[in-house]
């Protein structure tokens, strides 16, 4: 058995924990998910640190913030010379592997992953490039409403297709581990796409609920101001275009907790894998999505703001024999991880990494020895004219962007965001702690020009690289057909011997 555990992430796309029946809810099934839950550590105030998929997972990725990585949008380079937790745990002796979504724009498809098992289900080009230049023009290729007015039951899709493919390829490569020769410990990440819009499920997982069951979001839009930010998003996300039914509303609930049981399926697979393979025991599990989902509430839909259901992520540790299961109501992020990863991989995150980082280990919290409560955010994306940050610690959350009112919130008094607290005058003096501390943490003149200068050259580059034949940076699998199966160049009995589990004598 390998001295150094095992470590499997299962990362999921835009699952917000107020959808899961160990944070509360009373509807969605996820037995899967809730035996982990048990057995693990469970976060229970996760955060990303930019609310959209490529920014926030170069973040979850190098434990640094997009304003320090240039990981600005889901089209930013996610540069080659930038230390990934990949890169440190593979110096540390690990195998490490990647099956699925983890949205690399880019020429480097691999970031300090050894083996890649599938494409991507994104671009890895700069053609989703924003234009900070033009806020008011709505790009093509952006969200718009068509998810929610046609969600529903489906037969296929192209996410299904996709997921499929990541986790037989997931659970083939524990497989694999295991009647192998690598003494290595491996260190997998398996990415979904789902439960991320479009809202389609098939009968399998839409037939787990009763549609009359389903319920409607607790925050309607008219329930609350309507806040600049708010308002640009549903302008670049078309959202002022239709106006909803509570049917429509319905079926994309319902449709987005089917996807919930069906990753909630897939993680039963990965660790079915594992115990039937003996390495359950050396294994840590780490399941953690990229942002949220508003579903509705407010509202709104998708992402890209720093509201709850937007931000806050699922994130769970499971080590049985290595972490007792508890909760932790610390405020943390994804940022975390790395230092995080580093540290279960046996080293000091204090010392050995290349260079400053702005996460934090979250072993203290995993073994009950406390650990910080803080998390910082940026948004450079879709929807903003100028940087916005979140920084969130103890009941508060303050929001602020350059141009915008300033967001203030009590979390612990009013956890469905109703009241911004910025403009009370009994709140002026939190409200002023928070401004200083912005300033003191951030440039955002300084971001904001960056962000800028690199919207104006990746959109030049893009319009010049689609010109004429083109490139494309999209990972392309490889897999030798002369080592699969049954070839001439081995024994046959010997192939089928090494290729059994549990392993027989050649």
């Amino acid at each position: 058995m390998p001295k150094q555990p095992n470590i499997l992430v299962v990362m999921v796309d835009q699952l917000a924990p107020a959808f899961l029946p160990f944070h509360g809810h009373p509807l969605v099934r996820a037995p899967n998910l809730s035996a982990l839950a048990e057995r693990g550590v469970v976060f229970d105030k996760a955060y990303c640190n930019s609310p959209l998929c490529s920014p926030s997972r170069t973040a979850f990725m190098t434990g640094c913030l997009p304003s320090r990585t240039g990981g600005y949008d889901n089209a930013a380079e996610f540069r080659a010379d930038l230390p990934t937790f990949a890169h440190y745990l593979r110096r540390l002796g690990y195998r490490t592997i990647l099956a699925g979504k983890m949205h690399f724009c880019g020429p480097d498809q691999m970031h300090g992953f050894e083996e890649r098992l599938t494409t991507d289900i994104y671009p890895a080009d700069y053609g989703w490039t924003p234009d900070w230049d033009h806020p008011t023009v709505r790009p093509s290729w952006y969200h718009n409403m068509s998810s929610v007015t046609e969600a529903g039951l489906c037969v296929r899709t192209n996410q299904i297709d996709f997921d499929e493919e990541v986790v037989f390829t997931a659970e083939r490569a524990i497989y694999d581990y295991a009647r192998g020769r690598d003494e290595r410990p491996f260190m997998m990440v398996t990415s979904l796409t789902h439960p991320h819009d479009p809202y389609a499920i098939t009968p399998e997982f839409w037939d787990l609920y009763d549609h009359g069951a389903i319920d409607l979001p607790r925050v309607s839009a008219g329930d609350v101001p309507l806040d600049p930010h708010t308002a640009r998003l549903r302008h670049v996300c078309a959202m002022d275009e239709v106006v909803l039914t509570d049917d429509q509303i319905c079926n994309a609930r319902h449709a987005y907790y089917g996807a919930i049981s069906f990753c909630d399926k897939n993680l039963g697979v990965l660790t079915r894998a594992l115990e039937a393979t003996g390495i359950a025991d050396d294994t840590i599990v780490v399941f953690l999505g990229d942002h949220g989902e508003m579903l509705g509430e407010r509202g709104m839909w998708y992402k890209m703001s720093f509201f709850e259901g937007a931000a806050r992520v699922p994130l769970i540790v499971s080590a049985p024999g290595r972490l007792a299961p508890r909760r932790v109501g610390a405020a943390v992020s994804l940022i975390d991880v790395l230092p995080t990863l580093v540290e279960l991989a046996g080293a000091d995150p204090a010392n050995g990494l290349a260079g400053p980082i702005d996460g934090r280990s979250l072993v203290p919290h995993l073994r009950g020895q406390g650990g910080h409560d803080e998390v910082f955010g940026e948004y450079l994306a879709e929807g903003a004219v100028s940087p916005l940050v979140m920084i969130r610690r103890g009941r508060h959350k303050f929001v602020h962007a350059p141009g915008d009112p300033d967001q203030l919130h009590d979390l612990d008094a009013d956890p469905d965001e109703r009241v911004n607290l910025a403009g009370d005058p009994g709140h002026e003096r939190t409200v002023a702690g928070f401004l200083a501390e912005v300033a003191a943490h951030w440039d955002l003149p300084g971001i904001d020009r960056a962000v800028r200068d690199s919207q104006r050259r990746r959109r030049l580059v893009d319009a010049a690289l689609m010109t004429g034949a083109t490139k494309p940076w999209d990972y392309q699998p490889f897999k030798d057909a002369t080592k699969q199966y049954m070839r001439n160049t081995v024994d046959l009995d010997d192939l089928e011997a090494m290729s059994r589990f549990p392993r027989v004598k050649p």
